[in-house]
């Protein structure tokens, strides 16, 4: 019962904080956003102290690395986190943003405008840079927030949105417009997802389980942000150096998080690339599993199973297949990846252009790593997620995907006969 009033009691506030963000101006938002972001360096102490207590009980907890390194916060990430708010602030406001316009025979003037979707509640679990980024992109977009992190990363979160909140209270941030829900009980995130009356938008972030969770018990409408499982496709005519760069980057850079890479097909014209590419790999620590054709290419491997090409390993692991074809790739890809990120390595133009125009992806790259798919990447600033799906926001959202649209008609006395 106390999970369910706490989730309630910050649901009333955050409806009631949306309508008062709806109309701040876009200094009155930046100004709130770089105090917010001058803050977290002035309290980073307070935020390391609680981040290490959560990871020394995910380590007593005996868990492998990649959690360990998702929820981990340093002086950089805080910096990083700090930056991404100030990033925000610069962007423009996508409040009132015309969308189009035009007027009707009748003399009638319709305007489409942007505006703010209201309450967004997020369910995310260990990472805790989220908080921050999900509070700053809906405090630019004119939305009330409602953050339900992990148990794991409880301390981290409660504390950054203390540090969010303690800043922006005297520059007139709204009560309720970011809040955290404290409770670990399960039964909270079922709560928020029932909150239909005050909520306006779900978005879940993390691993299969948790979004399947979501989109089945939810009565709130969900913009999903899925599984990443990634692609790498080194075409026949790719370039040794190049391709074991980006291959190498997509797998490694980051392999905790959802654009990293986990499988890899090589054009059998291109097999040859196998031995070296592999080799960077294994100096990497990556464990491969591959095919049939591969497996003798690649000193070390295991063999794959069918369970690893739909696999997101979120680990130094990366199943390899080698392809007869570009259209076998592409065919490989949209049956087993979750249509968010992969790549072609090419110098063929046309092979180039078949697979943008083939593969159904959020985001499908030439020449280039996976993991650039990330709002500040991209230009957006932080973002709320990288959505697989295809209604209402794909790819990675950022300020403009955190509003909806509403019309303005002007008439001078009009009335239909």
């Amino acid at each position: 019962m106390a999970a369910i009033a706490e989730v309630m009691e910050k649901a009333k506030r955050a409806k009631e904080a949306a309508a008062r963000l709806a109309i701040l101006s876009r200094a009155e938002k930046d100004r709130l956003l770089l105090a917010m972001a001058e803050a977290l360096g002035a309290k980073q102490g307070a935020i390391l102290a609680a981040n290490a207590r959560d990871v020394k009980a995910v380590q007593e907890k005996q868990m492998s690395a990649a959690p360990i390194d998702r929820l981990l916060l340093n002086e950089k990430r805080v910096r990083e986190m700090a930056e991404g708010l100030r990033d925000v602030a610069r962007l423009a406001d996508p409040v009132g943003e015309v969308v189009g316009g035009w007027r009707l025979p009748n003399g009638l003037e319709i305007t489409k405008v942007r505006a703010p979707l209201g309450v967004v509640g997020i369910i995310y679990e260990s990472r805790p840079n989220v908080t921050v980024d999900a509070a700053g992109l809906c405090l630019k977009s004119g939305n009330a927030t409602i953050l339900r992190g992990g148990s794991d990363a409880i301390n981290s979160n409660v504390a950054l949105v203390g540090v969010l909140n303690e800043a922006g209270r005297p520059l007139g941030l709204p009560e309720g417009a970011i809040s955290i829900i404290e409770t670990t009980d399960r039964e909270a995130a079922g709560e928020l997802m029932r909150m239909d009356e005050y909520l306006d938008v779900l978005i879940p972030r993390g691993g299969g389980e948790l979004i399947r969770r979501v989109r089945r018990e939810s009565t709130v409408p969900v913009v999903e942000t899925g599984e990443g499982v990634c692609h790498v496709y080194v075409d026949a005519s790719a370039e040794a150096e190049q391709a074991e760069a980006i291959v190498v980057n997509a797998k490694c850079q980051r392999p905790g998080v959802c654009n990293s890479a986990e499988t890899l097909l090589v054009h059998a014209a291109a097999a040859e690339l196998l031995p070296g590419i592999g080799r960077r790999l294994r100096e990497h620590g990556v464990e491969l599993r591959a095919c049939e054709r591969s497996i003798g290419r690649l000193e070390g491997a295991k063999p794959a199973t069918e369970e690893d090409w739909a696999t997101e390993y979120l680990a130094l692991i990366l199943s390899v297949k080698i392809v007869d074809s570009l259209g076998e790739a592409i065919r490989h890809i949209n049956h087993y990846g979750t249509h968010h990120s992969d790549a072609i390595v090419t110098r063929d133009l046309g092979s180039a252009r078949r697979f943008t125009k083939e593969v159904d992806s959020a985001a499908v790259y030439v020449n280039a790593s996976t993991r650039f798919t990330d709002g500040g990447q991209f230009g957006l600033g932080a973002e709320i997620g990288i959505s697989n799906q295809k209604l209402h926001a794909r790819g990675p959202m950022g300020l403009s995907e955190l509003t909806s649209c509403k019309y303005v008609v002007v008439g001078e006395g009009h009335v239909r006969g």
